[in-house]
């Protein structure tokens, strides 16, 4: 799943990181721009996900992530993988990992069939599936 939390309205990103997802195999589904956690977490629930991806551009990801977080675990589905892309600063993106991350991309990360082998592992991680 890949969804845009807050108020950012920039969904380039997104939208090719979900057509690339599904040229790759994945069945991907794109909830659209300014969703709040609650909406994104409910939608996984519903599809029953193996992972969702977030993209923030708006430098609100310190706050929207632990939400998204806080969200999946009252859900009951805090063992999904989150993965988040946007305009990250590498710190950031170390204590978003170090708080249960899977998988953060940023600009530099712009080799798309690295980032969907990137997701495969994560997905086979969390479901303790061997390579």
């Amino acid at each position: 799943m890949v969804g845009k939390p807050g108020l950012d309205g920039h969904s380039n990103g997104a939208e090719q990181i979900a057509v690339r997802a599904r040229d790759a195999g994945f069945e991907v589904v794109y909830q659209g721009i300014r969703l709040t956690p609650a909406q994104i977490v409910s939608a996984a629930v519903a599809e029953d996900v193996h992972a969702i991806g977030l993209s923030i551009l708006s430098g609100s990801h310190m706050e929207l992530v632990p939400d998204v977080q806080k969200a999946m675990d009252a859900a009951g589905i805090g063992d999904v993988p989150l993965i988040v892309g946007g305009i990250i600063p590498e710190s950031d993106a170390r204590k978003m990992e170090d708080a249960g991350v899977a998988a953060v991309f940023t600009p530099k990360d712009f080799g798309m069939t690295t980032i969907m082998d990137r997701i495969v592992d994560e997905i086979r991680k969390a479901n303790h599936l061997t390579p």
